[in-house]
């Protein structure tokens, strides 16, 4: 592709401006590459967030939907008997 003899670039006539035109593309595809490369390595701490705050979220409307719906669900579990004192 970057061999100015064999791609459509060699219909320009000006070889400076070839080479230019050269120059633009290889840098244009060496910036898109290392921008590409350097999201995929951080992918996974990115994926990882996301999942901890969705999760974090998730677990906040199910403790306060069952605080509405049945409060004493987190009455039980205190360490205490029915008459107040500690088993």
């Amino acid at each position: 592709i970057f061999n100015h003899e064999v791609s459509p670039l060699r219909n320009i006539p000006d070889v400076a401006v070839r080479h230019y035109v050269l120059q633009a593309l290889g840098l244009m595809w060496a910036v898109s590459f290392s921008t590409a490369i350097g999201s995929y390595v951080f992918l996974a701490a990115s994926v990882l967030g996301h999942v901890v705050l969705i999760a974090a979220a998730a677990i906040t409307v199910v403790t306060l939907t069952a605080a509405a719906k049945n409060p004493k669900l987190f009455i039980r579990g205190s360490g205490r008997r029915a008459d107040g004192e500690h088993e």
